[in-house]
């Protein structure tokens, strides 16, 4: 039993001197390839074995003969294994570079598209980050086009919305200024008329701005949705008679929600405005409430005709117009923007879809509590 004892403590002895030298050398090359650190591991193995065996034969626990036979199959077994390293490192290093190239494509603006062929599960999981992260990058870069885009538009829109009156104000002042108008109370009505608009204009480019900053200032308090939409057909119907335009709210549940009253009535004004702007006369608007998966649903279905299925997924997109504009006349293109910029505030959703006859805008708000 001594000698087992003996024997073991000093092949413990040469294995843990050789795996401390290893250890130094895989740190002195812990910057190099993984082939590298997987031979050193090899070597470190069978010179862990063959430092405990000569430890044992130096106490003289092992023959010469049987010293000879350990030290032959000590190398046999370090030819194998630095043998299957170097291959096992070079598969390893040739996936990586592989994988690195793929990564560099999808950085550079292409798309992440994972090389063939097999891989560890660690290079694997690598890869569907990888995978997932082009997936992402690349929703980023449509969506900034997609800015950008609107964008584009809304200026040059915004600088011809803005040019037209603009130069009737100025022609109007010089007439009013020179004395040559006919009419001045009339032409001091149509200043007045211009630039209140313009100052609806700014005021929503302002409103705006705020949404797309994150500042949008909101004071939500539970109420009805019953109020809130009977609020906006009292303001919209004056309107809607001036145009021949029917309104409807049969359909309005009393479902609580907490929400910026003022904000969501300017949500629902806006929605019935443009419907009615685009509802021809003896048309019916139709304004719906209800709860829905535990969300409120207010929808707003006017008599239109239908949208483009084209154009569906931009009617909300800043500055906007289409080929029929979905905005009053001489407007920006602003108005659904804000009803989705004022809507995703409030955690929820704005949705349009065509129905038979015209579109239906729908409003996904979460039911309060309770």
């Amino acid at each position: 039993m001594k000698d087992v004892l003996l024997i073991a403590a000093f092949a413990l002895g040469g294995a843990v001197c050789a795996g401390l030298a290893g250890a130094v050398v895989l740190r002195l090359v812990r910057r190099r390839s993984v082939a590298v650190s997987l031979t050193v591991v090899a070597a470190v193995t069978v010179t862990a074995m063959l430092a405990g065996t000569l430890a044992v034969a130096q106490a003289m626990f092992l023959s010469a003969h049987d010293l000879w036979v350990v030290t032959v199959v000590a190398a046999m077994a370090a030819l194998v294994s630095l043998c299957t390293a170097v291959v096992l490192g070079r598969w390893v290093v040739a996936r990586s570079r592989a994988l690195a190239r793929a990564a560099r494509d999808f950085g550079d603006g292409g798309s992440f598209s994972a090389p063939d062929g097999a891989a560890t599960a660690e290079l694997a999981a690598l890869t569907r980050e990888l995978a997932a992260t082009s997936a992402r990058l690349d929703a980023s870069r449509r969506r900034e086009r997609s800015l950008e885009a609107s964008r584009r538009e809304l200026v040059a829109w915004i600088s011809h919305d803005l040019r037209t009156p603009l130069a009737g104000l100025r022609a109007m002042a010089e007439a009013l200024e020179d004395g040559v108008a006919a009419d001045p109370a009339r032409y001091h009505r149509r200043i007045r008329t211009d630039v209140e608009r313009l100052t609806a204009m700014v005021t929503d480019l302002f409103e705006l701005s705020r949404i797309h900053a994150g500042t949008l200032p909101l004071s939500p308090s539970r109420m009805s949705v019953y109020d809130l939409v009977g609020d906006a057909l009292s303001g919209a119907d004056p309107l809607a008679r001036e145009h021949g335009v029917r309104l409807v709210g049969e359909d309005v549940a009393a479902v609580p929600v907490e929400v910026d009253g003022k904000e969501m009535t300017r949500v629902l004004a806006n929605l019935l405005v443009n419907a009615i702007h685009h509802t021809p006369a003896d048309g019916t608007i139709a304004v719906a409430a209800e709860r829905r998966d535990g969300a409120v649903v207010v929808s707003v279905t006017d008599g239109c005709g239908g949208i483009p299925d084209e154009d569906l997924p931009r009617v909300f997109d800043t500055g906007w117009r289409g080929t029929e504009a979905r905005t009053p006349p001489a407007g920006a293109g602003l108005g659904l923007a804000i009803v989705r910029g004022i809507v995703e505030a409030h955690a929820g959703s704005a949705e349009v879809r065509n129905v038979p006859g015209g579109c239906r805008f729908e409003v996904t708000l979460p039911a309060a509590a309770g």
